[in-house]
Protein backbone atom coordinates (compact mmCIF):
# COMPACT_ATOMS: atom_id res chain seq x y z
CA UNK A 1 0.00 0.00 0.00
CA UNK A 2 1.31 3.81 -0.34
CA UNK A 3 2.19 5.74 1.71
CA UNK A 4 1.67 9.25 2.80
CA UNK A 5 4.65 11.79 4.21
CA UNK A 6 4.71 14.65 5.31
CA UNK A 7 8.15 16.53 4.13
CA UNK A 8 8.33 19.42 6.14
CA UNK A 9 10.63 22.30 6.76
CA UNK A 10 10.52 22.97 10.78
CA UNK A 11 11.95 25.91 12.47
CA UNK A 12 13.54 24.90 15.90
CA UNK A 13 10.49 26.50 17.89
CA UNK A 14 8.15 24.36 15.55
CA UNK A 15 6.99 26.58 12.90
CA UNK A 16 6.93 26.06 8.98
CA UNK A 17 6.30 29.50 8.12
CA UNK A 18 5.88 33.04 9.57
CA UNK A 19 2.71 35.19 10.51
CA UNK A 20 2.41 35.72 7.09
CA UNK A 21 3.52 32.84 5.73
CA UNK A 22 6.96 33.55 5.35
CA UNK A 23 10.00 31.22 4.44
CA UNK A 24 12.68 32.95 4.00
CA UNK A 25 14.30 31.89 7.26
CA UNK A 26 14.76 28.48 5.80
CA UNK A 27 18.31 28.60 4.32
CA UNK A 28 20.69 25.39 3.96
CA UNK A 29 24.22 24.77 3.62
CA UNK A 30 25.87 23.19 0.62
CA UNK A 31 26.44 20.08 1.87
CA UNK A 32 22.43 20.13 3.32
CA UNK A 33 21.07 21.24 -0.12
CA UNK A 34 23.49 18.43 -1.94
CA UNK A 35 21.72 15.89 0.01
CA UNK A 36 17.93 16.91 -0.28
CA UNK A 37 19.02 16.82 -3.92
CA UNK A 38 20.44 13.55 -4.06
CA UNK A 39 18.14 12.30 -1.93
CA UNK A 40 14.80 14.27 -2.47
CA UNK A 41 14.76 15.33 -5.84
CA UNK A 42 11.40 13.92 -6.37
CA UNK A 43 10.01 16.49 -4.06
CA UNK A 44 11.66 19.70 -5.25
CA UNK A 45 9.31 21.85 -7.27
CA UNK A 46 9.65 21.68 -10.94
CA UNK A 47 10.91 24.90 -11.42
CA UNK A 48 14.01 24.08 -8.90
CA UNK A 49 14.08 20.64 -10.76
CA UNK A 50 14.83 22.76 -14.33
CA UNK A 51 17.37 24.84 -12.34
CA UNK A 52 19.22 22.16 -10.73
CA UNK A 53 19.58 20.14 -14.17
CA UNK A 54 17.37 17.64 -12.56
CA UNK A 55 13.56 18.06 -15.36
CA UNK A 56 14.59 14.76 -17.14
CA UNK A 57 15.28 12.85 -13.58
CA UNK A 58 13.05 9.99 -13.09
CA UNK A 59 11.06 9.66 -10.08
CA UNK A 60 12.10 7.31 -7.76
CA UNK A 61 9.92 7.48 -5.08
CA UNK A 62 6.75 9.87 -5.40
CA UNK A 63 4.44 10.17 -8.14
CA UNK A 64 1.34 12.19 -6.20
CA UNK A 65 1.45 15.28 -3.92
CA UNK A 66 -1.19 17.17 -1.77
CA UNK A 67 -1.05 20.59 -0.39
CA UNK A 68 -3.52 22.70 0.99
CA UNK A 69 -4.81 26.26 -0.30
CA UNK A 70 -2.01 28.26 1.71
CA UNK A 71 0.96 26.07 0.25
CA UNK A 72 -0.14 26.45 -3.06
CA UNK A 73 -1.03 30.13 -3.86
CA UNK A 74 2.41 31.00 -2.95
CA UNK A 75 3.31 29.11 -7.01
CA UNK A 76 0.42 31.68 -7.75
CA UNK A 77 1.69 34.10 -6.87
CA UNK A 78 4.85 33.83 -8.76
CA UNK A 79 3.25 32.69 -11.69
CA UNK A 80 3.54 29.32 -11.81
CA UNK A 81 0.34 27.09 -11.62
CA UNK A 82 1.43 23.85 -11.78
CA UNK A 83 4.40 24.10 -9.29
CA UNK A 84 5.33 19.98 -9.35
CA UNK A 85 4.93 19.47 -12.95
CA UNK A 86 6.45 16.39 -12.64
CA UNK A 87 3.55 15.06 -9.61
CA UNK A 88 0.39 14.58 -9.98
CA UNK A 89 -1.11 17.81 -7.84
CA UNK A 90 -3.93 17.72 -5.68
CA UNK A 91 -4.70 20.94 -3.68
CA UNK A 92 -7.38 20.94 -1.14
CA UNK A 93 -9.78 23.94 -0.86
CA UNK A 94 -13.01 25.13 -0.27
CA UNK A 95 -12.92 28.58 -2.33
CA UNK A 96 -9.85 28.33 -4.77
CA UNK A 97 -10.91 27.92 -8.63
CA UNK A 98 -9.16 24.95 -10.23
CA UNK A 99 -6.01 27.29 -12.94
CA UNK A 100 -4.72 24.35 -14.44
CA UNK A 101 -6.02 21.18 -15.76
CA UNK A 102 -2.70 19.27 -14.34
CA UNK A 103 -3.71 20.71 -10.65
CA UNK A 104 -6.94 18.91 -9.18
CA UNK A 105 -8.87 21.08 -6.96
CA UNK A 106 -10.19 19.14 -3.76
CA UNK A 107 -13.19 20.38 -2.13
CA UNK A 108 -14.23 18.53 0.54
CA UNK A 109 -13.31 14.87 2.20
CA UNK A 110 -9.17 14.72 2.24
CA UNK A 111 -9.34 11.52 4.14
CA UNK A 112 -11.09 10.34 2.21
CA UNK A 113 -9.39 11.33 -1.11
CA UNK A 114 -6.20 10.43 0.87
CA UNK A 115 -7.93 6.83 1.72
CA UNK A 116 -8.62 6.33 -2.19
CA UNK A 117 -4.99 7.27 -3.11
CA UNK A 118 -3.10 5.24 -0.65
CA UNK A 119 -5.28 2.03 -2.26
CA UNK A 120 -4.04 3.20 -5.52
CA UNK A 121 -2.20 -0.06 -7.69
CA UNK A 122 1.47 1.61 -6.93
CA UNK A 123 5.21 1.67 -5.47
CA UNK A 124 5.09 5.55 -5.89
CA UNK A 125 4.08 7.42 -2.24
CA UNK A 126 2.11 10.13 -2.02
CA UNK A 127 4.21 13.59 -0.99
CA UNK A 128 2.14 16.06 1.93
CA UNK A 129 3.97 19.04 0.92
CA UNK A 130 1.32 21.36 3.64
CA UNK A 131 0.33 22.73 5.23
CA UNK A 132 -0.60 22.40 8.66
CA UNK A 133 -4.41 22.89 8.65
CA UNK A 134 -4.27 20.12 6.03
CA UNK A 135 -1.57 17.98 8.26
CA UNK A 136 -3.63 18.66 11.20
CA UNK A 137 -7.03 16.75 9.21
CA UNK A 138 -4.65 13.84 8.16
CA UNK A 139 -2.73 13.25 10.34
CA UNK A 140 -4.62 9.96 10.83
CA UNK A 141 -3.23 8.56 7.56
CA UNK A 142 0.31 9.88 7.85
CA UNK A 143 2.55 6.94 7.37
CA UNK A 144 5.89 9.10 7.59
CA UNK A 145 7.11 11.94 8.98
CA UNK A 146 10.43 13.74 7.47
CA UNK A 147 11.18 17.16 9.22
CA UNK A 148 13.65 19.08 8.00
CA UNK A 149 15.02 21.16 11.08
CA UNK A 150 16.94 24.10 10.52
CA UNK A 151 18.81 26.55 13.22
CA UNK A 152 16.20 29.12 13.64
CA UNK A 153 13.70 30.64 16.18
CA UNK A 154 11.07 32.18 14.60
CA UNK A 155 9.17 33.29 17.25
CA UNK A 156 5.26 33.15 15.85
CA UNK A 157 3.92 31.90 12.53
CA UNK A 158 2.48 28.60 11.21
CA UNK A 159 2.72 25.35 12.99
CA UNK A 160 3.34 21.97 11.34
CA UNK A 161 0.26 20.32 12.40
CA UNK A 162 -3.06 22.22 13.35
CA UNK A 163 -5.08 19.69 14.81
CA UNK A 164 -5.35 20.83 18.71
CA UNK A 165 -4.17 18.76 21.76
CA UNK A 166 -4.45 14.90 20.99
CA UNK A 167 -0.68 13.84 21.28
CA UNK A 168 0.23 11.28 18.52
CA UNK A 169 3.69 9.48 19.70
CA UNK A 170 6.08 8.71 16.64
CA UNK A 171 9.26 7.17 16.72
CA UNK A 172 12.17 8.20 15.22
CA UNK A 173 13.57 6.15 12.30
CA UNK A 174 16.89 7.81 11.80
CA UNK A 175 18.46 11.32 11.81
CA UNK A 176 21.04 13.12 9.33
CA UNK A 177 22.70 16.34 11.10
CA UNK A 178 24.63 18.52 8.93
CA UNK A 179 27.83 21.07 10.23
CA UNK A 180 25.48 23.92 9.58
CA UNK A 181 22.96 22.45 12.40
CA UNK A 182 20.17 21.52 10.05
CA UNK A 183 19.32 17.73 9.90
CA UNK A 184 16.50 15.54 8.24
CA UNK A 185 14.91 13.15 10.56
CA UNK A 186 12.62 10.41 9.46
CA UNK A 187 9.74 9.49 12.09
CA UNK A 188 7.32 6.73 11.58
CA UNK A 189 3.95 6.68 14.07
CA UNK A 190 3.90 4.27 16.79
CA UNK A 191 1.09 1.98 16.48
CA UNK A 192 -1.86 2.44 19.22
CA UNK A 193 -2.66 -0.64 21.21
Amino acid sequence: MRKLVYFISLSLDGFIAGPEDQVDFFDGSDDYMQRMVHDYADLMPHHARVQLGLSEHSLSRFDTVVMGRRTYEPALAMGMTSPYAHLRQLVFSRTLVSTDPAVQVIESDPLGTIRSLKSEDSVMDIYLAGGGQLAGVLLPEIDELIIKRYPVIVGSGLRAFAHGYAPVQFAMVDNLTFASGNSITRFTPVPQS
